[in-house]
């Protein structure tokens, strides 16, 4: 069994449809995977913090069982623990959204696994996800690989967020979830909840880039971030690329490495707003 988890509203769907879809296609095994997604309703501070619906999630369980019919996603609400702990925190302005917070509850919510890969929605798998979930952890409390930007402009062990595989356990015992939060309830952090763990670390393993490539696309890639990051041509900018925009990745990043993925995902996509109008 594959546990995973994904944190995020109504609108992480095309990300966690198409993350799931690089793994299923990746990867040799077909055993089966438990999909988590942490989600909640905050629309007070912004009409769009909706929770994802209840038919999305159902559209995702659909697919992962295609491949195993023992595989599940399931959504859990945990609205009451963000108004219990963050509700007018320094951090509910965070850098991204209040929804880049909620991982932080992973230790309250009960049946959470032993050890577990939580993931950005903005992820693809480019090998085989047993290249990454397979790392021994047992003498960490997580496994992270080196922010691509941080590492040069913050401090070189700077690590990224996006891609997290927890031991539970060991982050239980050390407090590792209850230190976090206390960061994010008492002082404003430059990147909220990713700054708060790494605070709050007490020991961590130390991936290769190629377990979190948030540039880059090489063979030896096994995830791709596609987060937000810099360009130098025509002039100097940012720009955030996901992987669901596909075009612009054919157009941008000149990958065709996802195509296979991301024509499934166009073909079960509209599929799906068919389905609920």
């Amino acid at each position: 069994m594959v546990n995973l988890l994904f944190c995020g509203n109504s609108g992480i769907f095309d990300g966690i449809l198409t993350c799931l879809l690089s793994i299923l296609k990746r990867s040799e095994s077909r055993e089966p995977y438990d999909v988590r997604i942490f989600t909640m309703d905050v629309s007070h501070l912004n009409p769009a913090y909706v929770p994802i619906s209840p038919a999305l999630v159902s559209a995702l369980d659909a697919v992962l069982k295609e491949y195993n019919p023992e595989s599940s996603a399931r959504v859990i609400d945990v609205t009451g623990f963000y108004k219990e702990h963050f509700a007018g925190c320094p951090n509910e302005t965070a850098y991204c959204s209040p929804y880049t917070l909620i991982r932080l509850f992973a230790d309250l919510v009960e049946g959470m696994p032993d050890k577990f890969l939580y993931l950005d929605a903005d992820i693809m798998f480019n090998r085989d996800i047993h290249l990454l979930y397979d790392m021994d952890v047992s003498e960490y409390e997580y496994a992270a690989a080196n922010d691509h930007y941080g590492k040069y402009l913050i401090h070189p062990g700077y690590i990224n967020a996006g891609v997290l595989l927890f031991n539970m356990k060991r982050a239980k015992e050390t407090g590792l979830f209850e230190k976090a939060r206390g960061w994010i309830k008492k002082k404003k952090l430059v990147f909220a909840d990713q700054s708060a763990l790494i605070r709050s670390t007490t020991r961590r393993k130390l991936l290769p880039q190629r377990f979190n490539d948030q540039k880059f696309l090489h063979k030896h890639t096994v995830v791709r971030h596609f987060s937000k990051r810099l360009f130098w041509l025509p002039y100097p900018h940012t720009d955030n690329i996901k992987q669901w925009h596909v075009e612009r990745v054919h157009s941008v990043f000149h990958y065709h490495q996802f195509d296979d993925i991301l024509d499934e995902y166009l073909v079960r996509k509209a599929s799906i707003e068919r389905e609920n109008p």
